[in-house]
C-alpha cells in the first residue's frame, strides 16, 4: 500500500513536470493588425515553428503592433514579438510609451519597414506641408506606426487632426472621405495599401518625406534612413516614393532559454523558402542583416550560438 502511494505520488510529480515542459514550449507571437505584414508573417513563423521544432506549439496573435507586442513580452508570459527598433529601444530604456524597462533580446533582424504616407489624388495633398490641419490617421494605438509618425510630423513641423486607426480601418476611412490621409509603416507590399490602390475610381498618392529624416535622427538616434518605395509596388504610383525606413526585429525576453532562442532562429532562417510563400518580405530576412549595428537591442545568446555555428559575423 505504501509502495502504491509512493508510485502514485511520483507519477503525479512526473506529470506536472512534463506538463511544465510542454507549456514552456507553447509560444505566442505578437504580430499586428490583419491589414499589415506582421500578422501574416507572424502566422508563417508560427506554422514553421510548430511544424519543425519538436514539442513546440506556436500561435500568432492579432495585436496593436510593436508597442503592444513589447508590453506582452514584459508580462513574463511566453511571448516573442515583431517590433520596429525605435519602439524596442524605448522599451529597453523605459521611454515614450513604456513606464518600466523591459529586458529584451533580439532574436533576428528581419526586413526593412517602410514609412507610407498615403492619400489620393482627389485630396490635392502632394507634400508633408499640405497635411497641415488635415484629418490623418497616424496608426493604431499600441503601434510603432504611431510612434514613428509622431516623430515624422514633429520633425516636419506639421500639425494634423489625428485619428488612430489600423491600416485596414485607415483605408476604409480614406475611401469614405472620413480622413484625408494616413500613415503606415510596414513591409512591401502591404495588403491594405494594395487594396486602396486597386479600388476603381481611386488613384493613390504617396507623399515623399525624406526631408524630415535628419531631424528625426538628431533627436531620436540613428534609427531612420532614406529609402524608396518603388513605383511598381502599388497601382497608380507615378514615381518612386522617397521615404524613411527603419529595421524590424524579432524580440524575446532576456529570460528565454538559450535552447529555445536557438531553435527559433535556426527554424526561421533555414525555412525561409516556406515563409516566402506566406509573404515575400520573408525573403529579406537574411544572414547578412544580422548585425549589432542594425538593432539597439543586444542579440540573445541563443541567437549568437547559431550565428557562430554558421559563420555569421554580427560585428
Amino acid at each position: 500500500m505504501n509502495f502504491r502511494k509512493a508510485f502514485v505520488g511520483l507519477a503525479a510529480v512526473s506529470a506536472l513536470t512534463l506538463g511544465g515542459v510542454a507549456q514552456a514550449q507553447n509560444i505566442s507571437i505578437g504580430t499586428g493588425g490583419t491589414g499589415g505584414v506582421y500578422y501574416p508573417l507572424g502566422g508563417g513563423f508560427a506554422a514553421a515553428l510548430s511544424k519543425h521544432v519538436p514539442g513546440m506549439q506556436a500561435t500568432a496573435e492579432v495585436t496593436g503592433g510593436s508597442v503592444s507586442n513589447l508590453q506582452l513580452i514584459g508580462t513574463g508570459k511566453p511571448y516573442i514579438g515583431l517590433s520596429m527598433v525605435d519602439a524596442a529601444k524605448d522599451a529597453m530604456n523605459a521611454e515614450g510609451k513604456f513606464k518600466e524597462k523591459i529586458n529584451l533580446r533580439t532574436l533576428l533582424v528581419l526586413y526593412p519597414n517602410r514609412m507610407h504616407v498615403v492619400t489620393t489624388t482627389a485630396t490635392g495633398i502632394k507634400s508633408l506641408k499640405d497635411l497641415k490641419g488635415k484629418r490623418m490617421s497616424v496608426g493604431s494605438i499600441g503601434s510603432a506606426t504611431e510612434v514613428m509618425t509622431s516623430r515624422l510630423l514633429e520633425s516636419a513641423g506639421v500639425e494634423v487632426k489625428r485619428e488612430r486607426l489600423s491600416v485596414a480601418e485607415s483605408v476604409n476611412a480614406l475611401k469614405d472621405g472620413k480622413i484625408d490621409a494616413f500613415s503606415w509603416v510596414g513591409g512591401l507590399p502591404t495588403a491594405g495599401v494594395t487594396d486602396l490602390a486597386s479600388t476603381p475610381g481611386i488613384t493613390i498618392q504617396m507623399i515623399d518625406h525624406t526631408e524630415a529624416i535628419p531631424g528625426m535622427v538628431k533627436k531620436y538616434g540613428n534609427l531612420y534612413y532614406a529609402d524608396v518605395i518603388p513605383k511598381d509596388t502599388y497601382k497608380g504610383m507615378a514615381a518612386d516614393n522617397k521615404i524613411a525606413s527603419i529595421a524590424n526585429i524579432l524580440v524575446a525576453s532576456a529570460d528565454m532559454s538559450d535552447e529555445t532562442a536557438y531553435k527559433i532562429v535556426k527554424t526561421i532562417l533555414e525555412k525561409r523558402d516556406e515563409l516566402k510563400l506566406v509573404h515575400k518580405a520573408a525573403g529579406e530576412i537574411v544572414a547578412s542583416n544580422q548585425k549589432n549595428a542594425a538593432t539597439p537591442v543586444p542579440f540573445h545568446p541563443g541567437a549568437l550560438k547559431y550565428f557562430k555555428e554558421k559563420g555569421i559575423k554580427v560585428d
